[in-house]
């Protein structure tokens, strides 16, 4: 359940050739969101998007759109290594992951989004992990631990990072034992390398050492390291 779907998502990442500079790769948008001067409704979307080279066998990185009503512009909000950890409009809000076309997690517009809003800025601001030298790749907290916290102060928004999301169990909150970010069900976590998650959105899912692998009961489908989810 753990080992072979690395080995088949590390064959399948040499098979295509995916080995590219990341100074070099392509970061353009991917065309996932319409120009913000002609949408004026209020935008929320969580994106996902394999990460830079090898790394990208066994992992992804998430960020954070939003827009107000009648804004002309978004804002990005990625959590990383370099420098500040949270970093604001550095790339293109639905741009390619240096390379890796990103999958939509989650997508509200209009009100629904407008009263989604406040609490995302929020926990934006008040971040707890938000000093330079806190980001740390594994197990957490990284760019998938800051989207996860994000997710569970807007529990409405009912989705789930992808199993390829290593660091979105890690427990932001100092608790080890709480609800899931969609409010449907409960997780157990030991800081991050060893967890169990059971909820409606997020199905069953075993963390060990970052890696998940479960199964989604909501729509049907599997979730293994790696290859992150396959099914309906």
């Amino acid at each position: 359940m753990f080992l072979a779907p690395i080995a088949v998502s590390a064959a399948l990442y040499y098979l295509r050739n995916d080995i590219a500079d990341w100074r070099s790769a392509d970061r353009s948008s991917a065309g996932l969101l319409p120009p913000a001067a002609r949408h004026p409704e209020a935008v929320v979307r969580v994106f996902s998007a394999r990460t830079v080279s090898w790394r990208g066998i066994v992992a992804s990185h998430s960020w954070i759109v939003v827009k107000g009503a009648g804004d002309r512009a978004y804002r990005r909000f990625d959590y990383t290594a370099w420098g500040m950890p949270i970093w604001v409009d550095r790339f293109v809000p639905d741009g390619r992951w240096f390379g890796s076309v990103p999958e939509v997690i989650f997508s509200a517009d209009g009100p629904e989004a407008e009263r989604m809003l406040p609490r995302i800025r929020a926990t934006i601001a008040g971040y707890r992990y938000a000093k330079i030298g806190d980001y740390r790749l594994w197990p957490g907290p990284n760019s998938n631990t800051f989207v996860a916290a994000v997710m569970s102060s807007v529990p409405e928004m009912r989705a789930n990072l992808p199993a390829t999301a290593i660091g979105k169990d890690f427990p932001y909150d100092g608790r080890w034992i709480g609800s899931t970010p969609s409010g449907t069900g409960f997780q157990i976590n030991l800081g991050g390398y060893l967890g169990l998650t059971a909820g409606w959105v997020e199905g069953f899912e075993f963390n060990v050492l970052g890696a998940v692998a479960g199964l989604d009961i909501r729509r049907p489908g599997l979730k293994l390291p790696g290859l992150g989810r396959i099914g309906i």
